[in-house]
């Protein structure tokens, strides 16, 4: 069982993470907002 939730975890990171946010403009804005309003953790 613990194999299947690390998979998720992996996957999620994967779709949601902090490199995939910086590939696109898009994600480089979110990630500037959430700077800007002092957000403790960016991404996952």
């Amino acid at each position: 069982m613990e194999k299947f939730r690390k998979l998720k975890k992996v996957k999620r990171k994967r779709k949601h993470g902090f490199l995939e946010r910086t590939k696109d403009r898009s994600g480089k804005n979110l990630l500037k907002r959430r700077r800007n309003k002092g957000r403790k953790r960016l991404t996952i």
